[in-house]
């Protein structure tokens, strides 16, 4: 796999989890080990805050630019082709980004423990997508959680229209009017 390439080798699929598995656990010790007692509190609502951010995040890279902007378009559209291929952003790219557009301007806002904290939040979000994402192509298990979000990611899919952006909250497509309802809607296309 070339270092930039969107279709991942088996190695490099997981790699991308282990990263951000590691990221996430990196965080948690860094927070617990370093900031201060008095502060947990207040970084555990920024956490939060970042897993609220980062399901806004979702709904609208996945609409605007996923489904909206060249060569990004294209990308995806090759995973709406092959849905159970290895394919995404490199990890190299979106471990950067999450660096460049939120460690840094929250670290250059506040301090070194609200930025983490942040990371930590939208980070895990983005780790929580990932694998909702792989659950819903690669699973079958009678779980009724991942039966809503493999329906919902299969209209996403089938139904004809853009719908249904969220892949581990359906929260912003409600807000947004992109969720559809299975009285309203026609029968998934095969």
């Amino acid at each position: 796999m070339r270092l930039l390439s969107i279709e991942y080798s088996r190695a490099a699929y997981v790699a991308d989890f282990v990263a951000y598995g590691v990221l996430a656990v990196g965080l948690v010790a860094y927070l617990l080990g370093a900031a201060p007692r008095g502060e947990w509190f207040a970084l555990v609502g920024v956490v939060a805050i970042g897993l609220g951010i980062w399901t806004l995040v979702e709904y609208g890279v996945h609409r605007f630019l996923m489904h909206g902007v060249d060569p990004v378009r294209r990308w995806h559209a090759e995973h709406h082709r092959r849905p159970t291929a290895r394919l995404g952003s490199p990890t190299v790219v979106s471990l950067l980004v999450l660096f460049v557009l939120v460690f840094l301007p929250a670290w250059a806002c506040s301090d070194a423990f609200h930025a983490a904290a942040l990371l930590l939040g939208i980070g895990g979000g983005y780790l929580v997508y990932s694998a909702t994402h792989h659950a819903i192509h690669h699973w079958s298990y009678n779980w009724a959680w991942l039966k809503r979000r493999q329906y919902w990611h299969a209209l996403h899919h089938h139904i004809g229209r853009p719908v249904c952006y969220g892949v581990s909250s359906s929260f912003w497509d409600y807000v947004f009017g992109t969720a559809v309802t299975i009285t309203t809607e026609a029968p998934i296309a095969e």
